[in-house]
């Protein structure tokens, strides 16, 4: 008779349990945008290209001039952007930089972005104007 009330106690549980992953899966995800995020939709490319190079130099890379820039999109709560530099040697190279809801940024190289998982280093939303001069 125990092993009855046993067997019927664990297959309760385990319905239990089944629904509540069900649950789980079929909640909306809440995604956090801050001022900051927003704010950078706003800019056009030549203020996009500076707060881009900014985010660079403060992760402790280096960018001598941002030629092409743009919104490639959302992973999880980050906005990720893209920003291509051109270097006085000629050299060139493309950053992911990820804006964070909390005012942070995280800098990739673009190469390493992909084989990691994150989304590719594709510009979906350019801003308007020139990166070169405010007009």
């Amino acid at each position: 008779m125990i092993w009855k009330q046993t067997a019927i106690l664990l297959t309760f549980t385990t319905l239990v349990a089944c629904n509540k992953g069900a649950q789980n899966a079929n909640e909306p995800q809440i995604r956090v945008v801050s001022e900051e995020q927003k704010q950078l939709h706003q800019l056009d490319a030549f203020d996009l290209g500076i707060g881009l190079k900014r985010a660079i130099y403060d992760a402790g890379y280096s960018c001598k001039r941002v030629t092409d820039a743009g919104f490639v999109g959302t992973w999880q709560n980050l906005d990720e952007w893209t920003a291509h530099c051109v270097y006085e040697n000629g050299a060139q190279r493309d950053w992911a930089i990820f804006a964070g809801p909390d005012g942070s940024a995280q800098v990739r190289d673009c190469k390493d972005v992909a084989p990691s998982g994150l989304p590719k280093c594709v510009i979906k939303e350019r801003p308007k104007g020139s990166f070169t001069f405010k007009k």
